[in-house]
């Protein structure tokens, strides 16, 4: 890969690993600290997985602001964000198959995070190899 290719791609994954950050902060803390219209709104949330998806959200933005300035423990705390959602995607799996109540978009939202984490875990370890 070429290393204007990488920057720009390194570049815009740390956009998207920000705003997706930012966006999680902001709907994890509404459902958490916003009353009870809030929670109600929110439908069957799973407490384990709100409260990971939003302390995650904090980290997607320092691990963003760390892809932006090609900082070395970016890679490895994309990867630590991938393998935890992972995990606690399958707690989520245990929850659900054992009955426990939760919203059919939590599956979704774990799906994505899951698949956008892993990815950019992926790329940017492979963008930043050359360069770290």
């Amino acid at each position: 890969m070429s290393t204007s290719k990488a920057d720009w791609l390194v570049k815009s994954l740390a956009v998207v690993a920000v705003l997706f950050g930012l966006l999680t902060v902001l709907s994890g803390g509404r459902t958490l600290f916003g009353g009870e219209a809030a929670r109600l709104a929110a439908g069957a949330i799973v407490p384990f997985v709100l409260w990971f998806n939003f302390v995650a959200g904090f980290a997607y933005v320092v691990c963003g602001l760390g892809l932006w300035k090609r900082q070395r423990w970016s890679v490895p705390l994309a990867v630590f964000i991938a393998v935890a959602t992972g995990l606690v995607f399958a707690a989520f799996g245990v929850h659900a198959s054992s009955g426990g109540a939760y919203e059919a978009r939590t599956v979704g939202a774990m799906v994505l995070r899951l698949l956008l984490w892993t990815g950019i875990a992926a790329i940017a370890h492979r963008a930043l190899r050359q360069r770290i």
